[in-house]
């Protein structure tokens, strides 16, 4: 047997690596995305006063720091006994939240995804990355920075910093929009919206050029979860749980967020960190899910802002007006979601709340609370118990990238399968498209561990005696 080695993955947030286990003739017998660090987090908050740990909890990543903090702010209101926010509370979460929703797609799609679909998966390693992207395409580049900085400011304005802010409190927000912040918003809006309309062009007129090799990069049947409004539409903020198998029949709708624990499980594997999510009723084996862009799109009943319905409906045209389960359709899916942040911000800016002062609630005290949100990577459960002096007792989160530990390795599995099988020789190309299959799902590996240093990508081919066939670093 060989075995093929990527350490770390590249492009990605975090650190792992990929396994692939060859035969005498090549043929792939075994493929596994390794989650390397251990994360801590759960056992670092027990023992903190509940009110910190909004604050404390998205330290768990620099990228996606609002998803954290608002899933643990939402969890905490359940604690101090508020149900509903005020509408200015609401309004101020949800502004932030797709202000954090759209600096990530921005970053995740120019900064790591493009230079595959703008230079080819076997360009030069030198000229295929975010640098060679300003260089030959400096427009675009431009225009990218410029993206994801109004997403950024959006965070600013709203949480108090760009990352790890202090915005939402149990029971609301310390802050609202000044008039000042919101125009000076929506004098910019217009053009972030058309900017997001070339964008989703660029992915959509890529995918449907070349579906054929993107389908050898991940096509198969599999559950889909995440949150959904009462009639169905889109929400990234707030919803009850809808799970649906792979030809759109339900399998749950409108789970309460406090019981969640009765629907879904995880258990552990003894070569990866990362724990492995799956619905109660189906099982460990097949009850395995995606989330993120594309489970949101094929678990959604509609999109409710005008563009990005409009891309939805030709999503699901283009696809046979089904279910999706092809993995490289996640950026297609992704920058859907950018536009629709983008026309939810503008109308959310343009909501008279949005400047209000009735900030906070307080209620009838509790000791357990379920914060789920839906993160840019997918759906993310925060869950803790509060004793009487008002100290954490127990912290249990299960993150987005968590919840696609099983889709990402059969995506892994089945790139390796399509690409690797009968090659005696690894090139880099080759690694990327492995590569390429993890990227698509957007993966934030710091925040499903907790990060302890860097390395180097070793590849090495070994043959059943040991002997180093090929090696390759990077």
């Amino acid at each position: 047997m060989k075995k093929i080695v990527i350490e770390p993955v590249t492009r990605v947030e975090g650190h792992g690596k990929v396994t692939i286990i060859l035969d005498d003739e090549n043929k792939v017998k075994q493929a596994r995305l390794h989650i390397v660090e251990f994360r801590g987090f759960e056992r670092f908050i027990v023992g903190r006063p509940y009110w910190e740990v909004p604050v404390m909890v998205q330290r768990l990543c620099g990228i996606c720091p609002v998803s954290h903090h608002l899933a643990a702010a939402k969890a905490m209101d359940y604690i101090v006994g508020v149900d509903k926010l005020t509408p200015t509370a609401e309004k101020i979460r949800r502004l932030m939240h797709y202000g954090q929703f759209f600096q990530s797609h921005a970053l995740h799609f120019f900064h790591l995804c493009s230079p595959d679909i703008l230079f080819g998966f076997d360009a030069d390693v030198s000229i295929r990355n975010v640098v060679g992207v300003i260089n030959k395409f400096p427009e675009l580049a431009t225009q990218a920075v410029l993206m994801r900085k109004f997403g950024q400011e959006i965070i600013k304005a709203t949480a108090g910093k760009k990352i790890h802010g202090t915005g939402a409190i149990p029971g609301g927000v310390n802050k609202s929009l000044t008039v000042s912040e919101r125009d000076a918003f929506l004098k910019e809006i217009d053009k972030i919206i058309e900017w997001s309309k070339a964008s989703v062009n660029i992915i959509k007129d890529y995918t449907v050029k070349n579906l054929n090799e993107l389908s050898k990069f991940g096509s198969f049947e599999s559950n889909h979860l995440s949150i959904i409004r009462e009639d169905g539409a889109m929400d990234i903020y707030n919803g009850g749980l809808r799970a649906i198998d792979s030809e759109s029949n339900k399998i749950f709708d409108h789970v309460d967020n406090q019981k969640y624990f009765e629907f879904i499980a995880e258990e552990v594997r003894s070569w990866s960190y990362m724990k492995f999510p799956f619905i109660k009723l189906i099982g460990p084996e097949d009850g395995w899910y995606r989330v993120g862009p594309l489970a949101r799109l094929n678990t959604c009943d509609f999109i409710p802002s005008n563009e990005a319905e409009k891309e939805r409906k030709e999503f699901f045209s283009f696809f046979g007006n089904k279910i999706c389960n092809e993995s490289m359709a996640y950026h297609w899916a992704r920058l859907i979601e950018l536009l629709h942040s983008a026309e939810m911000i503008k109308e959310l800016l343009n909501d008279t709340d949005i400047t209000g002062h009735d900030l906070l609630l307080q209620g009838k005290r509790r000791e357990e609370g379920v914060g789920i949100i839906e993160a840019p990577r997918g759906t993310l459960f925060h869950h803790y118990k509060v004793d009487e002096n008002d100290l954490v007792t127990m912290c249990n989160l299960i993150v987005s990238t968590t919840n696609n530990n099983s889709p990402m390795n059969e995506a892994v599995k089945q790139t390796a399968n399509n690409f690797l099988n009968g090659k005696a020789e690894i090139t880099e190309g080759l690694m990327n498209r492995v590569e390429a299959a993890i990227r698509a799902y957007d993966p934030c590996l710091s925040c499903a561990t907790h990060a302890l240093g860097s390395m180097p990508l070793v590849v090495e081919l070994i043959d059943e005696r040991g002997k180093i066939l090929d090696k390759k670093i990077r």
